[in-house]
């Protein structure tokens, strides 16, 4: 296949776009929309907010006007049907299945949504029947994909039901899952979510890695008619530089987009050495651990808040090793880990809750308590996020 063939056959892009960490390395400061700026470099993006939200009809109508006419989608089916309802039809999965697809509709008619992807929860073992009653209702105009995450799916009956079906099976690459390659579907699906640890996706990889999967999406370019490709690993803008990294390697990158791999790799190689440089290099490693935890669930604005926060306005009421209750300032939160429970009611809460990100109160009261503790405690929300309850 030549290289041109293969332009036309592979989209590329980053799981999510708007990442003020990428204001820098990425985007610029005088960029009015993050969206309208991605559209320049990239030509698909898997929209990542939808698994936490239904969106509104005005934010699908503008996402469909402000990007290019060739731009394509891809988005996560939400949460509601794939985590809480587990696919459950007797749950009203079917409904909440034709509301979304119905909003994503403008996308849809502008030959601008090209998959949806139903990521599975961790705990999904296998159990073809009940997946077979889900793509039964799948309606036939859309692209499906599917992610699991146990590997109890990795078996040849079901890449049979995927093929029968006509569901794309998502290739991915993470710690807990074997990155194999299976063709179910006219598309082809890849997700790389990076192989950190605690979190998998603070990870920067390095060209040897992402070199034998050249060879494996040429493979799979031979035989689907669009392969759809994105980067997971957002932070400090990793998955832009990434992803244009094997966009290259395969012979498809843009001048535009090497244009962009060397700001970012600039921005980043400068970022490490005034890191190498700074005192950081002498905190321990489970202090470095910590502060990426931290930083993963709450934004550097918020921490910032947090930080200003006085200690004499937390008041620890009630701590054993695995539940703590506090006031902080004027209001109560409660993290019981053994029920995997947090429990606030700040109004800036409230607003995060869908997105399983923390507030600046419960990041401080994080940093009060002790930090091996606080470290466990982040560790499991990351963990198993899925089957923590988020409440006000």
């Amino acid at each position: 296949m030549t290289e041109s063939d293969l332009a036309g056959k592979v989209l590329m892009g980053t799981s999510g776009w708007s990442y003020k960490e990428w204001i820098g390395p990425f985007y610029r400061k005088t960029d009015r929309s993050m969206l309208q700026a991605y559209t320049k470099v990239f030509r698909t993006v898997e929209i990542d907010s939808t698994f936490y939200r239904y969106p509104s009809k005005g934010t699908v109508m503008g996402w469909t006007r402000y990007s290019p006419e060739e731009f394509v989608y891809t988005a996560k089916l939400p949460g509601l049907i794939t985590h809480e309802k587990k696919l459950d039809l007797s749950k009203g999965v079917e409904e909440d299945l034709k509301v979304f697809v119905e909003l994503m509709e403008p996308l849809y008619l502008n030959g601008k949504l090209g998959c949806i992807l139903i990521q599975l929860p961790p705990k999904f073992g296998f159990n073809p029947e009940k997946l077979e009653q889900f793509f039964e209702i799948l309606p036939t105009q859309v692209n499906f994909a599917v992610e699991f995450r146990d590997k109890s799916w990795i078996r040849n009956e079901t890449w049979a039901l995927l093929e029968k079906c006509q569901v794309a099976y998502t290739i991915v690459d993470e710690p807990l899952l074997p990155p194999e390659v299976h063709i179910t579907s006219r598309i082809a699906y890849f997700r790389w979510h990076g192989r950190g640890s605690r979190p998998w996706y603070d990870y920067r990889y390095p060209s040897n890695e992402l070199e034998p999967w050249v060879s494996k999406v040429n493979e799979v370019a031979g035989k689907t008619k669009k392969i759809y490709g994105f980067f997971n690993n957002h932070f400090h803008g990793y998955a832009v530089e990434n992803c244009i990294q094997i966009m290259e390697m395969l012979g498809v990158a843009t001048p535009r987009q090497l244009e962009t791999k060397k700001q970012v790799e600039t921005h980043l190689n400068k970022l490490n050495q005034t890191e190498d440089s700074s005192l950081l290099t002498f905190i321990e490693p489970k202090e470095k651990a910590f502060n990426n935890l931290l930083r993963f669930f709450v934004s550097s604005e918020r921490l910032k808040r947090a930080e200003e926060i006085k200690d004499d306005e937390v008041r620890i009421t009630s701590e054993t090793d695995s539940r703590v209750e506090a006031q902080v300032k004027e209001y109560h939160i409660i993290i019981d880990a053994d029920t995997k429970t947090i429990f606030h009611d700040c109004a800036d809460w409230q607003k995060i809750l869908a997105t399983k990100k923390l507030c600046k109160h419960i990041a401080k009261l994080l940093l009060s308590i002790d930090r091996q503790k606080a470290a466990r405690t982040l560790e499991g929300l990351l963990e198993k996020r899925d089957e923590w309850q988020l409440k006000s």
